[in-house]
């Protein structure tokens, strides 16, 4: 009897220290497991961004410069310097343009003169010898209808008739010359008309040499920026020249060049946040405004314009800043970041899913969503279930790992 019991604690003995030496190695094996980040999968929002970088421009931009061959006496504008539509850019030396415009003044002056002559002297004059001309037609007339009755009557003789015949015609050619002068010197008439046309000739020349004394000085023709400016005083400049590329004031730009794989999600209208390194917390809205039709096949991407609605005071022409564009988005769906799935880029991405028990599984994904740092997983995993957080090199299907928080 004394045997048995002491077999029976023997036995015991042995299963407790087996069972000892279980928890031992179990535990053993359990810490000597990889600790790597794990998520359990819930419901979230994602958004699908596209980040790009971008360069800030006006839809437009002008190329400046002179129309005459000059010499620069001022420029009135720096680099970046804002100026008004009107305002002078740059004058060039004019004296020869001014002098050509007095003396195109002074035939207006001489034209007008010459018209006013004509209205106030020649046409008055015309119209008084033309009058004058005519009666005295009227009164040779009658003189010669006397002579030639006492002609007929006898009373004098032919030499003195012929003599009225002869004051006849001359008083008859006078009377027609003054008439035709005074139709000359009338309204409508030519000497009007060359007087209208030397006035309208000579105002031509005033005007033209008006555009070339204006041809000195460059105006802006629009409200705007200064962007470059490549013209000092003292130099020769000539036409077909750039002095200045202006910037007109108002719609703001952002021009990105997007990789082409993102074409099939980019839509007109598209909603976008932008900031500038050096002011990284004052971001900016902005939208897709223009989307280029065609491909740069050198770089594989296309030109994507943004229209920035109320532009930041800090923004400057050609100024670089990152722009991330909102191409889609989804309400409650399953996300894990970027790098916990295996060959994204391929056509059969998967992830590592933890068991309760801490083991990995190799699990199939289907992808949607893509933002800045996420995926969304649409078949394969389940709300609840949990994933590995990392893709993880060295791993194989059914190693235990323990989990931790990402």
């Amino acid at each position: 009897m004394a045997e048995r019991r002491s077999y029976r604690k023997l036995g015991m003995a042995v299963a407790g220290g087996v069972l000892v030496a279980l928890a031992l190695a179990w535990s053993a094996w359990r810490w000597a497991a990889p600790s790597l980040p794990v998520q359990t999968l819930q419901l979230q929002d994602m958004v699908h961004t596209v980040v790009a970088t971008a360069t800030v421009q006006t839809p437009h931009r002008a190329s400046s410069g002179v129309q005459i061959t000059g010499k620069v006496l001022t420029v009135n504008v720096l680099e970046g310097e804002r100026f008004r539509q009107g305002q002078v850019l740059l004058t060039l030396e004019g004296s020869e343009a001014q002098a050509a415009l007095d003396a195109a003044q002074l035939g207006v002056s001489q034209a007008e003169f010459k018209l006013r002559q004509w209205r106030e002297v020649q046409a008055p004059t015309a119209r008084a010898n033309d009058q004058q001309a005519q009666a005295n037609a009227a009164q040779a007339r009658s003189q010669f209808e006397r002579q030639h009755k006492l002609l007929q009557q006898g009373f004098i003789g032919q030499a003195a008739f012929d003599e009225a015949v002869r004051a006849l015609q001359v008083a008859q050619a006078q009377a027609q010359s003054a008439q035709v002068q005074r139709l000359a010197n009338g309204d409508q008439g030519l000497e009007q008309d060359v007087a209208m046309t030397a006035l309208v000739l000579a105002r031509a020349n005033a005007q033209v040499a008006q555009a070339h004394l204006s041809y000195t000085r460059l105006v802006a023709p629009f409200d705007g920026l200064v962007v470059s400016r490549s013209v000092e005083p003292g130099d020769a400049v000539q036409p077909g020249k750039t002095l200045f590329l202006l910037a007109p004031q108002g719609e703001t730009e952002l021009v990105a060049l997007i990789d082409e794989r993102h074409l099939a999600w980019l839509q007109l209208g598209q909603p976008a946040v932008a900031s500038a390194e050096a002011f990284a917390q004052q971001r900016f809205t902005a939208a897709v405004s223009r989307i280029a039709p065609g491909v740069d096949a050198q770089r594989g991407s296309i030109q994507v314009k943004l229209h920035v609605p109320k532009p930041p005071d800090y923004l400057r022409q050609d100024m670089t800043v990152s722009v991330e564009i909102e191409v889609g988005r989804r309400a409650a769906t399953l996300a894990v970041p970027l790098e916990a799935v295996h060959e994204a880029q391929s056509p059969l991405p998967w992830v590592w899913r933890v068991s309760t028990a801490g083991t990995l599984a190799r699990v199939p994904v289907t992808l949607g969503l893509h933002s800045g740092h996420g995926v969304e997983l649409l078949t394969g995993v389940q709300v609840g279930e949990r994933v590995l957080a990392v893709a993880g090199s060295d791993l194989h299907a059914g190693q235990h790992v323990r989990p931790r928080a990402p």
